[in-house]
């Protein structure tokens, strides 16, 4: 059968008076009114026998309109049950609270047109249907009861979304994943975590650490991560060793109507129940902190790239060969560097014009950074000078690699923009690390195997190499220029 509350109205005042003036009127308007003077009584009724609305002061003793609205919106038996505050005031502060707790309609006090087609509007959009509802148990105890677990659930969601929104000043990816990891392994046990992001493209996975590779397979699966792309791996026992795979819980991650990325979670059986309101709510509030860490990583890569030339700039460069030098030590690996000085640049601004120099500058750039091998790496060291590291690389293989860089760079083939073609050749000195030696004396001994070679006529390639003769080879195809540790005496001041 029908519902037959579409009529019946729940009045909640704490004013005898005005409580029944008001329902008297709501009478003459046709609505059955169950006046109550509290809200405890008022939740109690909507909830054993849901009415059509509920019309409750804003604020009230004890248990306010607000908690009441937020309590029948939870409950499934009068979610849909339109709720209308009243307030002293017509103000924005009463309003904004009315409708943060769920409210259909605000009314000020003493408005009775506005509570009547408001009262009207609501309960005109009541579904009506066979007017099944679950009777719930009744009590004012039972009210509180309820009241204080929602709002210990809402304050909850609160603390984690205020923590998960705080990993907006964790920077960079990584660090917003270990720090992520380490909040949710508090609060939920789980196989593994993961998350990705399309753009900055990154993919970190929290899981125990004899779990890796089954967790790294799943992982990909559940995020669509393919292979190629390098995971970020937390490992440690704050994620459980559980082979048996659980279905995981994924959910996309939005920031500003744009999917910023996806977070998955594989559960522990006992914990999934949790897990499943858990996840939604982190991905809700995540949106903002991935934002802000591809923000700092593009920050930190401009202030990391020469704009001409597409390559890292020196102050990049030398944090990540201080860390090779280290590597190298470390495993007794060997490592060499390349300086490349661009010959007579000077000339070639004065003669073609400086957009001509700042051509050549971009071509030789993106000639290093397509012809260097995926574990080398280069920049520009200053000015029309180049460098490149050259990993697990020796003195024998780095007069090879120094050769075919100098040939590639005679090689280019430029104009002017009318045709003119700009020769364009360069300098290299090449230095292999010593022991004990440091990143600036390895950079020093190059830079003088680089003059040795431009002493030696230009277009050469010179080698710092303790314990060797200087030699230059003639024209017109010189190979190799070895130069011995002390350049030419007076002001480095060739091009």
């Amino acid at each position: 059968m029908e519902r037959e509350a579409t009529r019946r109205v729940i009045l909640i005042d704490p004013n005898d008076a005005t409580r029944e003036v008001l329902a008297a009127r709501l009478r003459a308007q046709g609505y059955d009114v169950g006046p109550v003077p509290d809200g405890a009584s008022g939740a109690d009724l909507a909830l054993s026998a849901p009415p059509a609305a509920v019309i409750s002061d804003l604020w009230l003793p004890s248990i306010s309109g607000v908690q009441i609205c937020r309590l029948l919106r939870s409950e499934p038996a009068t979610a849909d049950v339109p709720v209308i505050l009243r307030g002293e005031r017509d103000d924005p502060k009463s309003r904004f609270w009315a409708e943060r707790a769920g409210a259909v309609a605000y009314v000020a006090k003493g408005r009775m047109g506005d509570l009547v087609r408001a009262l009207a509007k609501a309960t005109a959009a009541v579904r009506t249907g066979d007017g099944f509802f679950m009777q719930l148990p009744s009590g004012t105890m039972d009210i509180r009861d309820r009241i204080a677990q929602h709002l210990d659930a809402a304050l909850f969601d609160s603390v984690i979304a205020s923590e998960v929104r705080a990993l907006a000043n964790a920077g960079e990816f990584h660090h917003l994943f270990d720090q992520l990891s380490q909040v949710l392994s508090q609060l939920n046990a789980y196989r593994w975590l993961a998350l990705s992001t399309p753009s900055p493209e990154h993919f970190g996975l929290h899981c125990h650490p004899k779990l890796s590779e089954q967790a790294e397979r799943e992982a990909r699966v559940a995020l669509s991560v393919t292979d190629t792309l390098h995971v970020l791996s937390v490992q440690d026992e704050d994620a459980l060793h559980l082979t048996t795979e659980c279905e995981p819980i994924v959910c996309s991650i939005s920031f500003a109507n744009m999917v910023v990325g996806t977070l998955a979670l594989s559960p522990s059986p006992n914990d999934a129940e949790d897990a499943h309101r858990l996840v939604p709510l982190v991905a809700r509030e995540l949106g903002g902190a991935l934002r802000m860490s591809a923000l700092v990583e593009e920050t930190q890569r401009q202030a990391s790239i020469d704009v001409l030339t597409g390559l890292m700039n020196r102050r990049a460069f030398l944090p990540a060969i201080r860390g090779e030098v280290a590597r190298s030590r470390r495993y007794g690996l060997r490592l060499s560097v390349l300086l490349l000085d661009i010959d007579h640049f000077k000339v070639i601004n004065d003669r073609f014009g400086h957009a001509a120099g700042d051509q050549v500058l971009a071509s030789v750039g993106r000639l290093l950074a397509q012809t260097q091998r995926t574990t080398d790496f280069s920049a520009r060291w200053g000015g029309e000078e180049f460098v490149i590291a050259l990993t697990c690389t020796d003195v024998d293989g780095g007069r090879v690699a120094a050769e075919r860089t100098r040939a590639a760079v005679e090689s280019l083939v430029l104009d002017n923009g009318s045709g003119v073609r700009i020769p364009v050749t360069a300098s290299v000195g090449l230095a292999s690390l010593l022991p004990d030696e440091d990143v600036e004396q390895l950079m020093d001994r190059a830079d003088r195997a680089m003059y040795a070679a431009k002493y030696g006529g230009r277009n050469r390639v010179g080698v710092d190499e303790p314990g060797s003769s200087p030699a230059v080879l003639g024209e017109p195809a010189p190979k190799l220029v070895t130069a011995s540790p002390p350049a030419p005496a007076g002001p480095k001041h060739l091009s």
